[in-house]
């Protein structure tokens, strides 16, 4: 017979497996079906009976590093709930810069405005524009068929309507041109220690491997054949990349590069305004 577990005992296995307080509570809600503030009220209340084993498995996976949102199954981005998975990276804060960053251009809208995202995972970026937008047509971009199940999932769900394209890059938009570019590609060195810590994550969507450089430079070499007269392509990047990608960007004949920092204050994301065509 499968012992059952009081709410304080459970909290307590977390506890002893380094598993952090908010992230034990998140989790045992969920499995318990129950409110967070359920929980913190009734600390002696026994679990049902054979939730024992899954808390167990769940305490393992977390502790090992596999992210809470993979367990949950969602995350919060930008003002929408996603649903994500191991085929998808999970959300960042930080890459809501550029959402933030494409309102501020597109403004109130008005006319046809043509967005695309670039390599979207779950959908989060393009979501977030059409759901600030809706009059924006809206493109999204995926090498993988598993990110482009999960974001098309999305979309349908929060009844956003978005164009899916599963290809890499700027491959499947042939003759297409946009007014404002986004991407948050891999971008992590090969050598760089963080892989080690983000183990669970798609590494596809992490690193494209050397100097982490060689995804930001193929959006950019392709950008000036996509963009209308001023539109705008905005990157995020590695922390110490901001200066390497500011040079793509000149290099490829924007104008207005700018860099934008993350709450961290660190540089996070380039931008730059196509003004020309060749």
């Amino acid at each position: 017979m499968t012992e059952s577990l009081t709410v304080a005992a459970a909290l307590a296995q977390a506890r002893r497996c380094g598993v952090a307080r908010l992230d034990a509570h998140l989790m045992l809600a969920r499995l318990a079906d129950v409110d967070r503030t359920w929980l913190i009220a009734h600390d002696d209340a026994l679990l049902a009976a054979g939730l024992s084993s899954r808390w167990a498995s769940w305490l393992e996976r977390r502790a090992s590093g596999e992210p809470l949102a993979y367990l949950l199954g969602e995350k919060e981005f930008h003002g929408l709930l996603l649903h994500v998975g191991p085929a998808v990276l999970v959300p960042r804060p930080e890459t809501e810069l550029l959402v933030d960053w494409a309102d501020l251009l597109l403004g109130d809208g008005g006319g046809r405005i043509d967005v695309v995202d670039l390599g979207t995972g779950s959908g989060a970026i393009a979501l977030a524009v059409k759901h600030a937008h809706p009059e924006a047509r809206v493109v999204a971009t995926d090498a993988s068929p598993g990110a482009l199940a999960i974001a098309k999932a999305n979309a349908e769900r929060l009844a956003l309507p978005v164009e899916f394209i599963e290809a890499s890059w700027w491959q499947g938009l042939e003759g297409r041109r946009f007014d404002l570019v986004l991407a948050n590609p891999p971008y992590v060195r090969a050598d760089d220690p963080t892989l080690l810590t983000l183990a669970h994550e798609p590494r596809m969507a992490l690193t494209p491997g050397g100097d982490g450089l060689s995804a930001l430079a193929a959006i950019v070499a392709g950008a000036v054949e996509h963009l209308r007269a001023d539109g705008w392509l905005l990157l995020e990047h590695g922390f110490d990349q901001a200066e390497a990608v500011g040079d793509l960007l000149r290099q490829a004949g924007f104008e207005e590069v700018q860099t934008r920092r993350d709450l961290a204050g660190h540089p996070r994301a380039c931008g730059g305004r196509f003004a020309r065509h060749p």
